[in-house]
């Protein structure tokens, strides 16, 4: 029996989406369910036995001060990120012009975002190191006495942002210049017939028409800030006296080396209801903004 026009290109369109939809649902929303069920169980992640407890993991961590504790070492690194998205606009803009030599200089920022996380936290573990490091050493040249970069509870958090800030920014300033690329050069062609400036042109001109590419990095910076784990793993361990230790490593530790996959779960769940909280706010801020 032939099939018609019509049932063909049904079967073509469900042929092409079958594939995707099934990966979908076997890697991230099945994934996603079993952890928001696992999240209501006790279990030690070893004995296939999980004891249904309801919401106590969910009241443990709220009832513990520790963990709003551990969200506060996060904010560094967002702080790193605003920073970052500052100097990666700067180099975008500094690129985009007819600078000699610019494609090299765009290859050389961007390499560090293409860099592995652990690779980058065991260079920058010698670059901080306290007496051997080549920080400490140029400090050394200046009369400086050595820093314990890594080693001081009011500067290991900072210390780590700016590793994170110096990865990502690569990657922020490829947006960024992708954006401004996009932008019509008649804008810009009449506004310098007109006598504008360059803060004028950047500020009426340049800054509203990158605006939702801007709301995005500062979007994936929250992001990013909230879900760090490999920087502070590999050098800190967290330490010191737990100064460095961000969400996403304790949920590991309680998992992992405590085996309770039942409150790591939950505060799984707890970090993906932040992100979709910070997801809905960005798109009705720039829903708002579009009406």
């Amino acid at each position: 029996m032939e099939m018609s026009y019509q049932q063909q290109k049904i079967s073509l369109i469900v042929s092409f989406l079958i594939v995707p939809l099934v990966l979908l649902l076997t890697f991230t929303y099945y994934p996603a369910m079993r952890l928001i069920y696992l999240s209501f169980t006790s279990w030690d992640g070893l004995t296939p036995v999980k004891t249904w407890i309801g919401f106590r993991n969910y009241k443990d961590i709220m009832g513990n001060h520790e963990v709003f504790y551990i969200f506060l070492h996060n904010v560094a690194y967002f702080v790193g990120g605003i920073v970052q998205n500052v100097i990666a606009f700067f180099f975008a803009v500094l690129l985009n012009s007819k600078l000699k030599g610019r494609n090299a200089f765009r290859t050389i920022l961007f390499l560090p975002y293409i860099m592995n996380g652990v690779a980058v936290a065991f260079m920058f573990g010698y670059v901080f190191d306290t007496n051997t490091g080549s920080l400490n050493y140029f400090l050394h040249l200046l009369g400086i006495d050595p820093i314990s970069w890594l080693g001081k509870p009011g500067l290991v958090n900072v210390s780590l942002a700016s590793i994170s800030a110096w990865k990502f920014m690569g990657f922020n300033m490829v947006v960024y210049l992708g954006a401004l690329q996009s932008l019509p050069e008649d804008l810009f062609e009449a506004a310098k017939m007109d006598g504008a400036r360059r803060l004028q042109v950047l500020r009426y001109i340049t800054l509203p028409g990158m605006r939702k590419i801007i709301e995005l990095n500062l979007f994936l910076t929250v992001i990013g800030a909230l879900e760090v784990f490999d920087l502070p793993f590999v050098l800190t361990k967290g330490g010191p006296l737990a100064a460095s230790k961000t969400y996403v490593q304790q949920t590991v530790e309680t998992a992992f080396q405590y085996n309770n996959f039942g409150l790591a779960s939950a505060m799984s769940v707890m970090l993906m209801i932040v992100v979709i909280v910070v997801v809905t706010a960005q798109r009705r801020i720039v829903g708002g903004k579009e009406e």
